[in-house]
């Protein structure tokens, strides 16, 4: 019962011969009339038996004149539970970190201003049909036991939804380890979203975005902005968010520096000297960044991160390389994301091509530091007033016109192989 895609050779068929292969599909499979496709933040292709057909004629339709109306169509409703799904995990920047003080539970007090970016992971989820969770992934130094907080968002869920349903996901990774840019919690976030459109046939049984945010803190402190709309205020331990419409004057370009040594959160936090904390209000530091722009926030002091003293004191090598990201980008436009080791620079000049040049020249200078560095760009999902807070599908998950959108970010290699 299964219709075969048309050879590459016949996709350009007649609109009659595509109509009558399209009616035979709808009846054989009892499809609805408005084509699936399981995407997050990217664009997915569809699993469907005439996917070749489909991505033909969404092709041929993204012209011009029909780009409004396709992005207005309604999400599509389900009517079979689906057995895979592709969702992109993006990584997130600090614009500010202030601490504001130890709590009585050992945790921390902040405010910081999160940005999400568009250097992504890759995660595949589908559905066991029998045994346990099984999770696999390209780079050999991530754990897949039941530590990774991708397998606790599949646990927590189950225990919210007494789901009896088992996961096999695959993850390809881009984002660097212990480097303050979000990608564990990002992937627990895209987990719980993953697991509750596979676990649910249509949106009555599917929960709400902000159940899995009310879930999400008790696994992990970052988690629950990875499922607000891109850009937010974050406060408490950072489970707190208020989300923030996309900030003005945004860089043409952020060039993230990834040296190879890592940094656990635990120690620059141990390392923290609370007497020594930047003198400025985080309201002020918000204003600066919603009122005058990201670029003249930075020229005007406004990157403050409280944990680059305790990571600059376990590693002394990345306040150097801080230094050397200053003369390339100019002072205040480089700061270190999260407790690091992952550090920044903020760049909306022309010339491209020397400031790369520039870069690469440090990555050779510095190659005992085993430099990654990523040109990535702010990504945004809408500001709140675009936001759907009760909605399940993915449709909230991506971009209102995903064929337009692709993943840009770039890695610059040295001046030698």
């Amino acid at each position: 019962r299964s219709l075969k895609p048309p050879p590459k050779e016949n996709a350009k068929m007649s609109a009659a011969g595509w109509l009558a292969t399209l009616a035979l599909a709808v009846a054989t499979h009892h499809l609805s009339s408005n084509i699936p496709r399981c995407v997050g933040f990217l664009p997915a292709r569809p699993s469907s038996p005439f996917s070749h057909l489909i991505h033909h004629r969404r092709l041929r339709n993204e012209q011009p004149h029909r780009k409004e109306a396709l992005s207005r169509r309604p999400p599509w409703q389900m009517t079979t539970e689906p057995s895979s799904v592709t969702l992109y995990s993006p990584a997130k920047i600090n614009l500010f970190l202030r601490i504001l003080g130890r709590r009585a539970d050992g945790y921390h007090d902040l405010a910081s201003l999160f940005q999400t970016v568009d250097l992504c992971d890759r995660l595949t989820f589908s559905i066991c049909e029998e045994g346990d969770d099984v999770l696999t992934c390209t780079d050999p130094s991530v754990p897949t036991d039941g530590s990774n907080l991708i397998l606790k968002a599949i646990d927590l869920f189950r225990a919210k939804t007494r789901s009896d349903k088992r996961f096999r996901v695959h993850l390809e990774k881009n984002i660097p380890n212990q480097a303050g840019l979000g990608g564990g919690s990002g992937n627990a976030a895209t987990a719980l979203v993953a697991a509750n459109w596979l676990c649910g046939r249509d949106e009555d049984e599917r929960r709400s975005m902000d159940e899995l945010r009310e879930w999400s803190g008790e696994i992990g402190s970052d988690i629950t902005f990875f499922l607000s709309n891109g850009v937010a205020y974050c406060t408490g331990r950072g489970e707190l968010i208020r989300p923030l419409e996309p900030l003005p004057n945004p860089p043409s370009t952020v060039y993230i520096v990834k040296p190879n040594q890592g940094l656990s959160t635990a120690l620059v936090y141990r390392s923290l000297d609370l007497s020594a904390l930047h003198p400025s209000s985080p309201s002020s530091l918000l204003s600066l960044f919603q009122s005058g722009g990201v670029m003249a926030a930075a020229d005007q002091g406004a990157l403050v991160n409280d944990l680059e003293p305790p990571a600059f004191a376990n590693y002394g090598e990345l306040r150097e390389l801080k230094g050397d990201l200053e003369g390339v980008f100019g002072a205040g436009r480089v700061m270190m994301s999260g407790s690091g080791t992952a550090v920044f620079g903020l760049d909306d000049r022309d010339g491209e091509g020397d400031r790369e040049a520039a870069l690469r020249e440090i990555k050779e200078r510095r190659r005992e530091m085993g430099l990654r560095i990523f040109a990535c760009h702010f990504l945004d999902r809408g500001g709140p007033s675009q936001e759907q807070a009760s909605s399940t599908t993915l449709e909230w998950y991506q971009p209102s016109d995903p064929l337009s959108w692709t993943p840009t970010p770039r890695e610059l290699h040295g001046l030698k192989p």
